[in-house]
């Protein structure tokens, strides 16, 4: 409870414990001994730095591995792991740990932001997601580092070390690399580009769709229309995004072109199908695609992956929505609905809510950036939504961007790992309750 006390609403809490934990992040980030040579790295780096790896975006300031010691690389693997798990159930998980309980507080907070619809499931989900996290990164991680190590030569320690960051920073769709250029180096390595592709693509498919399918894989039948949508949008934007990115860039010299047709699909499958949903690694130049690929790769981008994992966007789920209420309103059909089930009115609601509080803060924050610099719309348009979906992917103009304009790249992610109505929800001062509905009246629509 505050000063005054009144009990604070989960969504304030979800929202100070990110902010808190950024802020320890940053102060780590800015101790002497994180940062390569003489002296210690300034606030802005640091705080871009530690919002970046929390909120799992992975656009950096700085290049990671030149700039940042080994204790800085921790720190960032460790906001990611954080991030990941989200703040709630991180403290959550430790409150179990030390008490061996959990209370009615702590469970609704959680619940917030776990998307838990059941107070009672709270503790079965925090353990689900912990052991979902750690065996699909453990089991990424070991084909990572033997790849490493056999196949280019790394010591043992030096490509289990790789191996972990990398294997950490695809499942929770972070996009932070040990690399110059990301990945770059192994466009055509189907060793290094497949495993960190379904990492990243399993942790965008969200906690509850994968608990479900480890529970019922073989009886479809039974599995929960979220289960569903997330499933059927997941596969089609993987597919579209793979072929769209593949055709338009085949020819491109900067890109594509080079490449063989089998090394082809595969950076167009990694680059255009599983990056774009949040991941935020690239093994093509970004900034030598051509204009029409970067727009694909926003409206990727912005859509996301599924609810309750660890991508970003507006989600699966909010696009599928409206994509069926769109499709009832077409058919004249009074009821929405999806794979035999109706859909509920509020739900419908809130989609349509999220979608606008988005489109206004990347529309919002493109204006800011174009009014005081001289970059193009499409690059500026790019990087914010990159920024706002928590994806990192960049055409490169992160690290020349004024510092207010990076601190507002900043506060787009942090919007975007949280969620625009659970942070609109943190800033009201109260709810209200309408006593009496209001005369009806049609506007004209269209």
């Amino acid at each position: 409870m505050d000063r005054l006390g009144r009990r604070r609403h989960p969504a304030q809490i979800v929202v100070a414990g990110f902010a808190a934990t950024i802020a320890v992040g940053t102060v780590l980030l800015m101790l002497p001994f994180a940062r390569q040579g003489p002296g210690a790295a300034g606030l802005p780096d640091a705080l871009f730095t530690a919002a970046s790896a929390v909120c799992l975006t992975g656009l950096t300031v700085v290049d990671t591995p030149a700039y940042w010691t080994g204790f800085g690389q921790v720190v960032i693997l460790g906001l990611i792991q954080v991030g990941g798990f989200g703040i709630m159930t991180f403290a959550s998980l430790l409150m179990v740990l030390v008490s061996h309980r959990l209370g009615l507080r702590a469970r609704m907070t959680a619940a917030a932001e776990t998307k838990t619809l059941s107070l009672g499931d709270v503790r079965r989900v925090i353990a689900g997601v912990v052991a979902t996290s750690l065996s699909l990164e453990a089991l990424t991680a070991l084909v990572l580092t033997v790849r490493f190590a056999v196949g280019y030569d790394e010591p043992w320690l030096r490509a289990l070390w790789l191996g972990v960051f990398h294997s950490v920073s695809a499942f929770n769709n972070a996009g932070f690399v040990l690399y110059p250029n990301s990945l770059m180096l192994f466009t055509t390595d189907a060793w290094i580009c497949l495993p960190i592709a379904f990492a990243a693509i399993a942790g965008g498919l969200g906690f509850p769709v994968l608990s479900e399918l480890r529970r019922r894989l073989h009886r479809p039948r039974t599995w929960s229309l979220h289960t569903k949508i997330v499933l059927f949008f997941s596969a089609a934007f993987l597919i579209g995004g793979s072929v769209f990115v593949t055709a338009i860039e085949w020819s491109n010299p900067a890109t594509l072109g080079p490449l063989d047709v089998s090394d082809k699909i595969l950076a167009g499958f990694f680059q255009g199908g599983a990056m774009p949903r949040s991941a935020g690694f690239n093994s093509l130049d970004i900034s030598g695609m051509n204009s029409a690929t970067w727009l694909g790769v926003d409206v990727l981008m912005f859509v996301g992956g599924a609810s309750a994992g660890t991508a970003g966007g507006i989600k699966i789920t909010t696009f599928a929505v409206l994509f069926f209420v769109v499709y009832a309103e077409v058919r004249g059909e009074s009821t929405v609905n999806i794979f035999s089930r109706r859909l509920h009115g509020d739900v419908q609601r809130q989609a349509l809510t999220i979608v606008l509080l988005s489109m206004a803060a990347v529309v919002l924050s493109t204006i800011a950036v174009m009014v005081s610099t001289v970059i193009s719309l499409d690059q500026v348009l790019f990087e914010v939504i990159s920024a706002f979906a928590t994806v990192g992917l960049t055409t490169g103009i992160t690290s020349s961007l004024p510092t207010p304009h990076q601190l507002l790249l900043v506060v787009l992610m942090f919007i975007g790992r949280l969620g625009p109505i659970m942070v609109a929800s943190a800033l009201a001062l109260r709810s209200r309750v309408r006593m009496y509905d209001l005369p009806e009246e049609r506007p004209v629509i269209g």
